[in-house]
């Protein structure tokens, strides 16, 4: 017999639980004894962990369909060889014990990488600063004021409002064009574009074209949909365009407002360059804005989207404006690309989660995402003001590009410098660096650090620098 047993609500300290139990009837086994065998294989191999609340004696024998005496004597046996813990008025409880299933050695979870104790290492905001109360009382609104329908299986292509809100938000603030019916809704960058590049190979693409440097990911998403990853150099005025005119590519992928890693904003030359050749070859342009909203000494800078609807695919998430947890995403697409991307985003998950879409919708609305980028734009300044500072009193022999805007800025090293030394020397002690070898695909810049400052602490800066000029000079 396969049972599942439920404790009840009897007591405050006893809590519902569900626990998968098999006994045989028809064996010669006595049941008493096969549920004693079942629940010390369960809390041994390691099904009932520590801390686990057992179901009360009354309602594991009702689950079960035998006497209470049974359970209670099973319960007893349990508690006399140390498995349980059992105390007047609270639940039977698993004891802390090893796992000891027979020719097994315990499992232990693989321990976390130690965070460094200062932490420049991009890509993260400041997640201690992440809106907590607005976000609260959106999801309660949700919760609270909506249909039962919020609760349905969200459309694929995303909840309606979630993307009217978003499509109103990015034509105000980033200058696109977005139709709320050529949007996809999906849990980040790296899902979206891996959707579109699956939707370019269904149709026959054999290559796309991304920026070097860029994230090591986005290559690797290529080459997983069976297409080929042709790597065109940036410079101070963002992709050569003239590069990418040598290739065949059916697409290529950009960061224009702010180049990860280089900080490079592209010239309007090259946007009308980039444009022409989408035009020209009946290519699409990927579109990555991913931090457009943190710019501190420019004016901001529109998304080409706007500029050429059907040639550019838009892509944009909530991981550096809130936090990367969300998992919440969208994709802007030419309309010929909305029924593919629609289908391919059905068949991968159903849909992104329409709960948190229903929230966000509502945080666009009520102004809070405006609110907190505003804030957010102060408080990220003051740490790269503080950053560049540091580095121009510390190491005032290396160049520090792109600082107009983003998460984070670049250091230049002496051309004689080894990367991979520095970070190294500056991991021992404690400070997180990232080189900007790991995110090239050929060797044509000078050596160079990323320091990101999202997510280390103001006070933590100058100290945190302090480390590393002395990493720099070990290094050598």
């Amino acid at each position: 017999m396969l049972a599942r047993a439920t404790s009840v609500h009897m007591k405050r300290t006893t809590f519902a639980s569900d626990l998968l139990l098999r006994l045989n009837r028809a064996a010669s086994v006595p049941l008493r004894m096969q549920l004693q065998q079942e629940l010390r294989a369960a809390i041994r191999s390691g099904r009932l962990r520590a801390g686990a609340h057992l179901p009360s004696s009354r309602a594991l024998a009702a689950d079960l369909g035998v006497s209470r005496g049974l359970v209670v004597e099973a319960y007893e046996q349990l508690l006399a060889e140390g498995y349980v813990i059992a105390q007047q008025g609270s639940a039977t409880t698993v004891t802390a014990r090893p796992l000891a299933a027979r020719g097994t050695k315990p499992m232990h979870a693989a321990p976390a990488a130690a965070r460094p104790r200062y932490d420049f290492r991009p890509g993260t905001p400041d997640l201690a600063m992440f809106p907590r109360r607005a976000w609260l009382a959106c999801i309660r609104r949700v919760i609270a004021a909506s249909s039962p329908d919020v609760f349905e299986y969200p459309e694929s292509q995303g909840t309606l409002i979630a993307r009217t809100a978003i499509a109103e938000y990015l034509d105000r603030a980033r200058g696109t064009v977005a139709d709320p019916a050529r949007m996809i809704l999906c849990t980040g960058f790296t899902q979206g574009f891996r959707l579109v590049c699956q939707a370019l190979r269904a149709r026959g693409a054999q290559s796309v074209a991304y920026e070097d440097p860029s994230q090591v990911e986005q290559r690797a998403a290529i080459v997983a949909t069976g297409m080929k990853a042709l790597p065109i150099p940036v410079d101070e005025s963002g992709l050569r365009v003239d590069r990418l005119e040598r290739t065949n590519a059916a697409a290529v992928l950009v960061t224009p407002a702010h180049q990860f890693p280089t900080g490079s904003v592209m010239a309007p030359e090259r946007r009308a360059a980039l444009i022409a050749w989408a035009e020209r070859r009946h290519a699409l342009v990927i579109e990555d804005d991913y931090d457009a909203e943190y710019r501190y000494d420019r004016e901001p800078v529109g998304s080409l989207q706007g500029v050429a609807p059907e040639h550019v695919a838009y892509v944009g998430t909530a991981s550096k404006t809130l936090a990367p947890a969300l998992r919440l995403g969208w994709l802007v697409v030419p309309a010929d690309l909305v029924p593919d991307m629609g289908l391919l985003k059905r068949r991968e998950d159903l849909g992104s989660p329409g709960l948190d879409q229903w929230a966000f919708a509502d945080f666009v609305r009520r102004g809070e995402l405006d609110g907190h980028l505003r804030r957010m734009r102060g408080h990220y300044r003051v740490k790269r003001d503080l950053l560049v500072a540091a580095l121009r009193d510390r190491l005032p022999d290396c160049r520090i590009c792109g600082i107009a805007a983003g998460l984070h800025l670049v250091l230049e090293l002496a051309r004689d410098a080894s990367e991979a030394a520095v970070v190294d020397a500056a991991a021992q002690s404690s400070v997180g660096v990232s080189s900007i070898a790991s995110y090239r695909a050929r060797a044509e810049r000078p050596p160079a650090l990323i320091l990101g400052y999202g997510s280390i602490a103001e006070g933590d800066i100058e100290a945190g620098v302090g480390r590393l000029a002395e990493a720099i000079a070990r290094s050598r």
